[in-house]
């Protein structure tokens, strides 16, 4: 933790290898979370997809509300599997779409290296960042960054080559401080 505090990011969740850091606000996951939290982040949800002509659907709003529940990345099989607890008759084609949209919709971000899905970290999801993810290959740590200067680097770069970016997820896989510290 103390390598996390002297960068500036702040600590969400390590509960089962699995950790959120950012730089602005603070939003717990996890077992620190409480229902409330996520009922708020859900009608934000809502409320930010109606101002966006989009709907928030009764199984997106469900699929939305397993991810940000989770205490760490999840796979659309996993989530299928919580989701016929209570959707006896839902199939692949239904979280696919779902996660979909929740893509779209910037509530959620793929991290493809894993298959999985966590919730994104910021708060207005209105963001149009790169995303950045640090993964460790040895506890399965996720952690989301922001780091503009990465993202200016990258643009540099892509500009030397006469290449416009659209949208770029940057994944790095390595060993979380954490285990570098056992």
């Amino acid at each position: 933790m103390h390598a996390i505090k002297k960068s500036g990011l702040r600590c969400l969740s390590s509960r089962a290898g699995y950790v959120i850091l950012f730089k602005e606000q603070l939003t717990l996951r996890g077992t620190m979370t409480d229902q409330r939290d996520v009922q708020h982040r859900l009608d934000k949800a809502a409320s930010d997809c109606a101002k966006d002509g989009a709907q928030l659907t009764e199984l997106r709003r469900a699929v939305l509300g397993l991810v940000l529940e989770a205490d760490g990345p999840l796979t659309a099989y996993q989530l299928l599997d919580k989701l016929k607890e209570t959707r006896k008759n839902a199939v692949p084609a239904t979280i696919y779409r779902a996660l979909e949209f929740l893509q779209e919709q910037k509530f959620i971000h793929r991290i493809e290296k894993l298959n999985a899905f966590i919730p994104c970290t910021e708060a207005d999801h209105q963001h149009h960042h790169a995303a950045q993810f640090l993964i460790c290959r040895k506890c399965g740590t996720v952690a989301e960054i922001e780091d503009h200067a990465v993202l200016h680097a990258l643009e540099q770069a892509a500009k030397r080559q006469g290449f416009r970016p659209g949208n770029a997820v940057i994944e790095v896989d390595g060993t979380c401080a954490a285990c570098l510290a056992s």
